[in-house]
């Protein structure tokens, strides 16, 4: 977990699903699944409260996704990862990340157990930022 060649593997994927992505482009969970846009990746919000953001399709969890998803970009409450971790597996997601402050060792250690990469405790822009310097 957080180790530079997860990183590596999980940037070399393309299709992001982000878990409390907000509308509000002051909030995080926005500027940073706009800057992953940015750089190429295809970005999927997951917000039941809304069905469009930053002009992309918003879906109210993650097995309601269409399309194949590679990460899940959780940016929730600790105590609300664990169903998300299990909705990760549900849907054959290859890793999670969990944004700063979002800290779940149980959820983290069941991500692993059942082979999923997991990051915790990060930020996916910071992150990207510094492999790319």
């Amino acid at each position: 977990m957080n180790e530079t060649i997860t990183y590596e593997k999980i940037y070399n994927m393309k299709t992001i699903a982000v878990v409390g992505m907000s509308p509000k482009p002051e909030r995080p969970s926005h500027y940073v699944a706009m800057y992953l846009k940015e750089n190429g990746y295809s970005i999927i919000p997951v917000n039941p409260g809304h069905r469009i953001i930053a002009g992309m399709t918003s879906y109210p969890n993650l097995e309601s996704i269409p399309e194949k998803v590679d990460v899940v970009n959780i940016f929730r409450q600790s105590e609300y990862v664990m169903p998300i971790v299990e909705s990760a597996m549900a849907i054959d997601a290859k890793a999670i990340w969990m944004q700063d402050q979002v800290i779940n060792e149980e959820a983290a250690q069941k991500a692993e157990d059942a082979g999923l990469m997991v990051v915790m405790n990060n930020c996916m822009l910071r992150q990207h930022r510094i492999m790319n310097e």
